[in-house]
């Protein structure tokens, strides 16, 4: 018996140019502080538009630290966050001791609402953690507005959302910061590493310094090498030249991996529209245009309480998956036992959590490959129904 095709959740894409660029790097002497990270902020300046100051950072979880470390936010602050998102927009907030006050989020879209937001202000509400939940853009401008109202901080989490825009403009240059992501399984990768973005130059300067120990100049600022001066703490959150030498060679293709991304799942939206009981995540504002980060499949009734057994024979089947996310972030365990919160105030979240399934998208799949996918579905779904289409129990 043949083994059954794999087909893997993600894979980064990574061509001879790239590697390339890494061992160029490796035949010089400059590792760190070097040309490599100057340039790769300017080309990923440009792609993303007018008005993008970008500094290299370490994670995207660094540029969300720094965002809430510059902004001065800390003990007795609150932070609106996501309770749909990955745990480190949380951790963040909680590194700085500020308190984070998760809301929940729209049932289509796994994003934040502006109405959401505006009934979790309070008069200890500093800043709102905006998370653009698989690449679909959330309402930048009404939420922008409430901040406006209110005088609060808006930091984006764009992590799985590069290339994703409203209404042209690029996410990440709505609020005061935007925090970008290039792990593996990310639209492009440099290894580990993300990319900290602010439309205002003097906080991209301040956390360029913040992020390489609160030094006062980079080494080619400084007339008599070695001679600096530490005006303020600061952390270690650098990139190095070969991250950034694979970031600036990926940069290059990411229109195309966004063209390609989207023409994917274009052809998934098709094939599962057909469907019954299966439900896409997907925008439904025609002035938002997503990454594409993933397929985020929910399991409506009759199959809403099979979700992890459809994981199990998609994976044995050779298809690789992934659940965006696991958990709500406040029923995960350390949030339920420092904070207790009602599980109950997260419905929607908790229904995209425990009934939804991520399907592979990206560099490595062709069209045959989402047929397969979404055949291999269709197949584990029948053999769940009974004869009216129903769960068999």
């Amino acid at each position: 018996m043949n083994a059954p095709r794999q087909i893997p959740f993600a894979r980064p894409w990574i061509t001879d140019e790239d590697r390339k660029a890494v061992a160029d790097v490796l035949e010089g002497h400059i590792l760190t502080h070097g040309p490599q990270c100057k340039g790769f902020e300017s080309e990923f300046a440009a792609f993303m538009g007018e008005g993008a100051h970008c500094v290299t950072v370490s994670s995207c979880m660094a540029a969300l630290h720094l965002s809430y470390l510059h902004f001065g936010i800390g003990p007795g602050d609150e932070v609106i966050v996501p309770a749909q998102t990955h745990t480190a927009t949380a951790h963040a907030v909680e590194w700085v001791g500020a308190t984070p006050v998760f809301v929940d989020c729209d049932l289509q879209t796994g994003n934040l609402t502006p109405q959401g937001i505006a009934a979790a202000i309070t008069l200890r509400t500093k800043a709102i953690s905006v998370v653009h939940f698989a690449g679909i853009p959330c309402d930048m401008p009404a939420i922008m507005a409430l901040a406006t109202q209110h005088g609060l901080k808006v930091v984006e989490d764009c992590a799985i959302a590069l290339g994703a825009r409203y209404e042209g403009r690029h996410v990440g240059l709505f609020g005061d910061t935007g925090c970008f992501s290039f792990y593996p399984v990310k639209h492009m990768t440099t290894g580990e590493g993300g990319m900290f973005v602010s439309r205002h130059e003097t906080v991209a300067q301040a956390v360029s310094r913040l992020r390489a120990f609160g030094v006062d100049r980079t080494h080619s600022e400084r007339s008599l090498p070695g001679m600096y001066d530490v005006p303020s703490l600061g952390l270690n959150y650098r990139m190095s030249e070969m991250q950034a030498a694979l970031g600036r060679s990926q940069v290059r293709r990411l229109k195309d991996i966004l063209a390609k991304r989207a023409e994917l799942f274009g052809r998934y939206r098709r094939l599962l529209g057909a469907m019954k009981g299966v439900r896409l995540v997907d925008s439904t504002n025609p002035k938002a245009a997503s990454s594409h980060y993933c397929v985020s499949v929910v399991f409506e009734p009759p199959y809403s309480a099979n979700r992890d057994e459809i994981v199990m024979r998609l994976n044995v089947a050779g298809i690789g998956t992934s659940i965006y996310y696991p958990q709500p972030v406040p029923r995960m365990t350390y949030y339920r036992k420092k904070y207790g919160i009602e599980p109950s105030k997260f419905s929607n979240a908790s229904h995209l959590s425990d009934h939804s399934v991520a399907l592979p998208l990206g560099m490595h799949l062709e069209n045959a490959d989402v047929d397969l996918i979404v055949a291999t579905l269709s197949d584990i779904l029948k053999s769940l129904s009974g004869p009216e289409g129903g769960r068999r129990d």
